[in-house]
């Protein structure tokens, strides 16, 4: 096996976190504006969690391109032009005057803001070898939960100060100084083949997807972490309606639920060089599981607190943390010469289930119940998406010079 790097190109984990928590920021910071910008703009609930939704599609739908793209094209290119764009359509969003323009808006925001997410995990796999690997992404991601954690916070605090577009100012400046950091300090850490054809990549993402190792771990890391997008998107109605809390609660709320995913993380990176990984996904998840159970049964019975729905969302998120390294880890080394493509798939497959979560929660006219039933779903496939993933194995059918296993095989 070639190895994943070459010495001196390394990038610098600072702006590694830089550029990863661009694309989640601008989600987290934007959910406490909700019932603002709803009543600036007439707009109903379910049009404003599209707002929402729509990013997470954005977000979904541009790792698919930023993937294979940088494994042809090189890292550090695409980089930059997603990150000029994530700063331009910010401040579209600032400037917007009706829903339909900052849906569009956001749109365009989450296409730029996706490069960092897809490409800030493919630079640390080119650069870290498959055991240091979960503990650099756990790294990554421990520090990463800390800007989003604090988002729905500032959020709040923007939107009461200065109003819900200031958001959208902060987010592309954030955005300009990010852009200008990786322009002078970003190495390119990919091997790029310069070769695109359309044919090849379908190859490549057929090859992904007929692996059920890969597969498993995609849509298990999915429904484990992204899945909380539906609670995030819904954490403004229920908290500031249903339990009759004021707005900047829903910020420090919200940013506990981050601190739990970064805690999560953190357990993570420590037990990783102790514990398979096997035992932390399965474990992790199973902890999502029921507390997913639990709030589902105390919606149900309709005594729900801020202390009930905050404790074990908070638990869901220790478990949706710790699983997240480890699944993205696993998923990445089903085959090194498809780091890209690879990273790019799971990223969709993680906002694709986002997306379809938090356009779930509108449904009805609980969204408390909505949230707890679609986590409690969610987290039960997610579940069974590692299990399978483990039982099959990392079998690539299909790819030149790798033998192909089946699932009955591989187990």
């Amino acid at each position: 096996m070639r190895p994943l790097s070459r010495p001196g190109k390394k990038a610098p984990l600072w702006l590694l976190v830089m550029i990863t928590i661009s694309g989640t920021l601008a989600m987290h910071m934007f959910v406490p504006a909700l019932p603002a910008v709803g009543r600036d703009f007439g707009a109903s609930i379910a049009a404003m969690q599209l707002t929402i939704s729509v990013y997470i599609l954005g977000l979904a739908g541009g790792q698919l391109v930023y993937g294979p793209l940088s494994d042809a094209l090189g890292r550090r290119p695409l980089l930059i032009v997603g990150l000029g764009l994530y700063v331009v359509a910010g401040l579209a969003a600032a400037v917007s005057t009706n829903v339909h323009t900052l849906v569009t808006a956001r749109l365009f925001q989450a296409l730029g803001g996706c490069a960092g997410l897809v490409l800030g995990r493919a630079i640390v796999r080119d650069t870290a070898s498959a055991g240091e690997a979960v503990r650099d992404l756990a790294l990554l991601n421990l520090v990463m939960m800390i800007g989003p954690g604090l988002a729905p916070l500032m959020g709040s605090l923007l939107v009461v100060g200065l109003g819900w577009r200031s958001i959208f100012v902060a987010l592309a400046a954030l955005g300009a100084v990010t852009f200008l950091f990786s322009w002078r300090l970003l190495p390119e850490t990919g091997r790029p083949t310069g070769r695109l054809k359309a044919g090849t990549l379908l190859r490549d993402y057929r090859a992904l997807l007929r692996s059920p190792s890969f597969v498993g771990f995609a849509i298990g890391g999915g429904c484990t972490t992204t899945s909380i997008y539906a609670f995030i998107a819904a954490a403004p109605f229920i908290i500031s309606t249903q339990l009759h809390r004021p707005l900047p609660e829903v910020g420090l709320y919200l940013g506990l639920l981050m601190m739990g995913m970064a805690l999560g993380n953190a357990i993570t990176r420590y037990l990783a060089s102790s514990v398979a990984l096997e035992r932390l996904l399965v474990t992790a998840s199973g902890v999502s599981v029921l507390s997913a159970l639990a709030l589902l049964a105390v919606v149900l019975l309709g005594d729900m607190t801020v202390v009930d729905a905050i404790g074990l969302m908070f638990l869901f998120a220790v478990g949706a943390g710790a699983a997240s390294p480890a699944a993205l880890t696993k998923a990445l080394g089903v085959d090194t010469r498809l780091v890209g493509s690879a990273a790019g798939l799971y990223g969709f497959t993680q906002m694709a289930v986002g997306a379809l979560c938090t356009s779930l929660v509108g449904i009805g006219q609980g969204p408390a119940l909505a949230a707890a039933a679609i986590l409690t779903a969610a987290a039960v496939l997610g579940q069974a998406g590692f299990w399978v993933a483990l039982r099959c194995g990392g079998a690539m059918p299909g790819l030149p010079g790798q033998p192909g296993v089946s699932c009955a095989e591989a187990s």
